[in-house]
């Protein structure tokens, strides 16, 4: 079979979409090398990531060719050139499909998050974002959700039939199958190596609530304060965050990292952080959840949107509003061995169950399949 995708992201971004992009054609390159998988983008990041899928193995990267360039070819050349490829179906990566297919194709939807919080969003992005969606979900064959609650959540702001969409889990590094043990940032070592902390990795935006964390952080007894390690950037929310930690004199409580810390240093982190708190109020998926599972790292985040499907039922949930409750769950967490024990030890038991390399491009092949025969 010869698929067609389309590998912006892949090649051009370095986190969610990017690396949601290339984590799929790593599981489908390896358990279902006999197809062929051309990878069309309008422009390439040349680095040592994009270096790999440019060599890979029964991959085959396209660029433009003729007057069409940049986004222009994407939305209305790439239907173009998948034809003349003699593409058998094409998969939309990241919510979006272009301009005049008519192969069959399969898009992956990661979320409504500019509908559910809109005011995170300017009102251009959420106008050009609603028409890229709606198109997509009106014209593929077949429609992924990468949960269940994205699944309703498709349902519900796009009319869709439930039959047209089938869920299909965010496929995780493999980094994070091995005993690869990682490497500690060098930016980070004074403060974690041989240390106790707690990690939140994400944006630092206020869906995500890192807020409600510092919160409750501020309201365990002093003896249990340990430092809160945080992996991501924000702007305004996180002015918010460091006006609170002023306030109540936290500065040597929170430690940020804005700077990117790569696979193998958020590997180090999971595997020697107390906990993983995410407590975020929405997501589509929520991959820092599942990472830390299957690096044995025991996880509190919400009772709300997909997270208690990443989470699975050997986590800790809370309102994400609650945060006595974040309070009262972290430091069940810091004072309970066995607690921690059997969050540790079920959850990666969990994840290495539900978020199976093989399992998820069997499942990837079997939409295809119907996308095929529909």
């Amino acid at each position: 079979m010869r698929i067609g995708f389309d590998a912006k992201r892949l090649f051009n971004n370095f986190t969610g979409l990017g690396n949601h992009s290339r984590t799929t054609i790593d599981i489908l390159t390896e358990f279902y090398p006999q197809n062929e998988y051309l990878l069309y983008t309008p422009k390439i990041r040349r680095n040592d990531v994009t270096g790999q899928y440019m060599e890979k193995n029964r991959c085959r990267t396209i660029l433009p060719h003729g007057i069409l360039r940049g986004s222009a070819w994407r939305t209305l050349g790439l239907a173009s050139a998948a034809r003349k490829d003699s593409v058998d179906i094409f998969h939309g990566l990241s919510n979006e499909l272009p301009a005049g297919l008519d192969i069959p194709s399969v898009v992956t939807i990661h979320d409504v998050a500019f509908r559910t919080f809109p005011d995170m969003y300017h009102a251009t992005d959420r106008f050009t974002y609603n028409l890229k969606w709606r198109h997509a979900c009106r014209k593929a064959d077949r429609i992924i959700a990468i949960s269940e609650s994205t699944k309703k959540d498709i349902i519900r702001f796009y009319d869709v039939d439930p039959d047209r969409i089938d869920v299909v889990f965010q496929p995780v590094n493999s980094l994070y199958y091995t005993d690869n043990k990682g490497v500690c940032p060098s930016s980070l070592a004074a403060y974690v190596v041989g240390k106790p902390y707690i990690l939140y990795v994400g944006s630092i935006n206020s869906r995500k609530n890192l807020l409600g964390i510092v919160k409750a952080l501020n309201l365990l007894p002093k003896d249990l304060q340990i430092p809160l390690v945080v992996i991501g950037d924000g702007r305004e929310y996180k002015q918010k965050v460091l006006e609170y930690i002023a306030q109540h004199n936290m500065q040597d409580l929170v430690i940020f990292t804005p700077q990117k810390v790569g696979t193998e240093g958020l590997r180090y982190l999971y595997l020697n952080a107390r906990m993983l708190v995410y407590p975020s109020f929405y997501e589509g998926f929520g991959l820092p959840v599942v990472e830390a599972l299957l690096s044995r790292c025991p996880v509190i985040t919400s009772n709300v949107s997909s997270l208690p499907e990443a989470a699975g039922p050997y986590s800790l949930t809370v309102d994400p509003s609650d945060i006595s409750d974040l309070a009262r769950k972290m430091e069940a967490v810091l004072t309970d061995d066995v607690l921690r024990n059997s969050m540790t030890e079920k959850g990666y038991r969990y994840a290495i169950e539900a978020f199976s390399p093989e399992v998820l491009a069997g499942q990837l092949m079997d939409v295809y399949a119907s996308a095929i025969n529909n």
